[in-house]
């Protein structure tokens, strides 16, 4: 790689990572700032895996679950995003066919019981309308 090339990469990699982090998580204000970034992603990217930023949401989602397992996971019972949701529509009253944004009560269903798992539009849709934040439904 010549000097201009990685003087490119270098310029627009420190560019890009002041606004995603493209590293492991190292402090809470980095957290906070990896957490917005992932929403803005899922808010470009919607449901399409094959978006573009896809990879990087997935990347990011690492960072962020990796940050998680170091800080917070070691004080809270372990809980999959299907337990997550399933606490959630018990502490909102709902019923699988109350969750359109999901899908129908069948594609619920399924994803409650581990046969099918969230894609990016659903967990989207699920952290909008519990007003959480979307990595809870990644785990």
């Amino acid at each position: 790689m010549n000097a201009a090339t990685l003087h490119y990469i270098t310029r627009h990699y420190l560019a890009l990572n002041k606004k995603v982090p493209l590293h492991p998580i190292r402090d809470e204000a980095g957290y906070d700032r990896a957490v917005a970034a992932l929403n803005g992603l899922l808010d470009v990217c919607g449901s399409d895996e094959s978006h573009p930023l896809a990879g990087l949401v997935d990347t990011l989602g690492g960072y962020i679950e990796q940050y998680d397992d170091r800080h917070w996971r070691r004080q809270l019972p372990e809980a999959t995003g299907m337990d997550v949701l399933r606490f959630l529509m018990e502490q909102h009253g709902l019923r699988q066919s109350d969750l359109p944004e999901i899908g129908s009560q069948g594609v619920v269903s399924e994803i409650l019981s581990g046969r099918r798992a969230l894609n990016t539009r659903q967990i989207k849709a699920l952290a909008a309308r519990f007003g959480t934040n979307p990595a809870v439904f990644l785990a």
